[in-house]
Protein backbone atom coordinates (compact mmCIF):
# COMPACT_ATOMS: atom_id res chain seq x y z
CA UNK A 1 0.00 0.00 0.00
CA UNK A 2 1.60 3.48 -1.19
CA UNK A 3 1.47 6.00 1.77
CA UNK A 4 0.02 9.00 1.10
CA UNK A 5 2.75 11.88 0.67
CA UNK A 6 2.74 14.88 3.02
CA UNK A 7 2.43 17.44 0.32
CA UNK A 8 -1.17 15.34 -0.64
CA UNK A 9 -2.28 15.25 2.90
CA UNK A 10 -1.60 18.59 3.39
CA UNK A 11 -3.52 19.64 0.35
CA UNK A 12 -6.78 17.51 1.72
CA UNK A 13 -6.52 18.64 5.53
CA UNK A 14 -6.37 21.97 4.65
CA UNK A 15 -9.85 21.82 2.77
CA UNK A 16 -9.36 21.05 -0.53
CA UNK A 17 -12.88 19.87 -2.35
CA UNK A 18 -12.60 16.27 -2.99
CA UNK A 19 -14.25 15.06 -6.35
CA UNK A 20 -15.60 11.45 -6.36
CA UNK A 21 -15.83 8.84 -8.90
CA UNK A 22 -17.55 5.62 -8.65
CA UNK A 23 -18.45 3.33 -11.22
CA UNK A 24 -22.40 2.83 -12.20
CA UNK A 25 -23.71 -0.58 -12.97
CA UNK A 26 -23.49 -0.27 -16.51
CA UNK A 27 -20.05 0.81 -16.02
CA UNK A 28 -20.53 4.96 -16.55
CA UNK A 29 -18.91 7.38 -13.78
CA UNK A 30 -20.86 8.57 -11.15
CA UNK A 31 -19.13 12.29 -10.29
CA UNK A 32 -19.83 14.08 -6.80
CA UNK A 33 -17.71 16.80 -4.50
CA UNK A 34 -17.36 15.42 -1.16
CA UNK A 35 -15.61 16.73 2.01
CA UNK A 36 -12.60 14.06 2.97
CA UNK A 37 -10.77 13.66 6.15
CA UNK A 38 -7.00 11.85 6.51
CA UNK A 39 -6.41 9.00 9.04
CA UNK A 40 -3.16 7.55 8.65
CA UNK A 41 -2.55 6.48 5.16
CA UNK A 42 -6.35 6.01 4.40
CA UNK A 43 -8.89 9.19 3.44
CA UNK A 44 -12.28 8.75 5.05
CA UNK A 45 -15.65 10.05 3.58
CA UNK A 46 -18.91 10.31 5.63
CA UNK A 47 -22.56 10.59 4.15
CA UNK A 48 -25.99 10.51 5.92
CA UNK A 49 -27.91 8.71 3.37
CA UNK A 50 -27.39 5.62 0.95
CA UNK A 51 -26.80 7.87 -2.01
CA UNK A 52 -25.62 6.51 -5.50
CA UNK A 53 -21.82 6.47 -4.66
CA UNK A 54 -22.56 4.71 -1.11
CA UNK A 55 -24.34 1.89 -3.85
CA UNK A 56 -21.92 2.25 -6.08
CA UNK A 57 -18.92 0.94 -3.67
CA UNK A 58 -20.51 -1.69 -2.07
CA UNK A 59 -20.87 -3.42 -5.37
CA UNK A 60 -17.47 -2.12 -7.03
CA UNK A 61 -14.90 -0.51 -4.59
CA UNK A 62 -12.81 1.14 -6.87
CA UNK A 63 -12.76 4.72 -6.21
CA UNK A 64 -11.03 7.95 -7.82
CA UNK A 65 -11.02 10.79 -6.23
CA UNK A 66 -9.40 14.14 -7.40
CA UNK A 67 -8.30 17.85 -5.55
CA UNK A 68 -7.64 21.25 -7.14
CA UNK A 69 -4.78 23.35 -5.33
CA UNK A 70 -5.57 26.83 -4.65
CA UNK A 71 -2.41 28.64 -6.19
CA UNK A 72 -1.65 27.97 -9.67
CA UNK A 73 2.65 26.46 -10.06
CA UNK A 74 4.74 28.66 -11.66
CA UNK A 75 4.23 27.08 -14.80
CA UNK A 76 0.59 27.96 -14.10
CA UNK A 77 -1.02 25.48 -13.74
CA UNK A 78 -2.57 24.37 -10.79
CA UNK A 79 -1.81 21.86 -8.70
CA UNK A 80 -4.27 18.52 -8.88
CA UNK A 81 -4.07 15.32 -7.16
CA UNK A 82 -5.60 12.25 -8.11
CA UNK A 83 -5.66 9.54 -6.16
CA UNK A 84 -6.89 5.87 -6.79
CA UNK A 85 -8.01 3.17 -4.67
CA UNK A 86 -10.30 0.54 -3.18
CA UNK A 87 -13.44 1.93 -0.52
CA UNK A 88 -15.16 -0.28 2.53
CA UNK A 89 -18.13 1.22 3.20
CA UNK A 90 -19.17 0.83 7.07
CA UNK A 91 -22.76 1.93 9.09
CA UNK A 92 -22.68 4.54 11.58
CA UNK A 93 -20.18 7.44 12.47
CA UNK A 94 -21.17 10.02 9.83
CA UNK A 95 -22.76 12.40 12.03
CA UNK A 96 -19.05 12.66 13.69
CA UNK A 97 -16.79 12.84 11.09
CA UNK A 98 -19.12 15.27 8.86
CA UNK A 99 -19.21 17.54 12.06
CA UNK A 100 -15.13 17.55 11.94
CA UNK A 101 -15.20 17.85 8.39
CA UNK A 102 -17.56 21.25 8.40
CA UNK A 103 -15.12 22.68 10.91
CA UNK A 104 -12.40 22.56 7.98
CA UNK A 105 -14.79 23.20 4.73
CA UNK A 106 -17.09 25.94 6.30
CA UNK A 107 -15.01 27.67 8.85
CA UNK A 108 -13.61 26.06 12.51
CA UNK A 109 -16.34 27.93 14.54
CA UNK A 110 -19.32 26.14 12.79
CA UNK A 111 -21.72 23.52 14.29
CA UNK A 112 -23.09 21.40 11.46
CA UNK A 113 -26.99 21.82 11.91
CA UNK A 114 -27.09 17.97 12.99
CA UNK A 115 -30.89 16.54 13.58
CA UNK A 116 -32.25 15.39 16.57
CA UNK A 117 -31.20 11.75 16.58
CA UNK A 118 -28.99 12.46 13.04
CA UNK A 119 -29.29 8.64 11.17
CA UNK A 120 -26.05 6.67 11.82
CA UNK A 121 -25.16 7.09 7.96
CA UNK A 122 -21.76 5.63 6.29
CA UNK A 123 -18.24 6.15 6.49
CA UNK A 124 -16.14 5.30 3.34
CA UNK A 125 -12.64 4.10 4.31
CA UNK A 126 -9.91 4.34 1.20
CA UNK A 127 -6.83 2.65 0.73
CA UNK A 128 -4.73 4.20 -1.12
CA UNK A 129 -3.50 2.46 -4.62
CA UNK A 130 -2.00 5.23 -6.49
CA UNK A 131 -0.94 8.77 -6.24
CA UNK A 132 -1.17 10.65 -9.64
CA UNK A 133 -2.17 14.39 -10.82
CA UNK A 134 0.42 17.30 -11.02
CA UNK A 135 2.27 18.67 -7.86
CA UNK A 136 4.54 18.25 -5.44
CA UNK A 137 3.11 14.22 -4.38
CA UNK A 138 4.74 13.72 -7.62
CA UNK A 139 8.75 12.66 -7.53
CA UNK A 140 10.92 12.88 -10.44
Amino acid sequence: MPSLPESARSLITNGALGHCVTLNPDGSPQVSAVWVDVEGDQLLMGHFAEYKKIKNLRRDPRIVLSFAGPEPLPNGMHPNLVVHGKAEVTEGGAAELITKLAKVYVGPDFDFPLPPGPPPGYVVRITVDRVGGVGPWISG
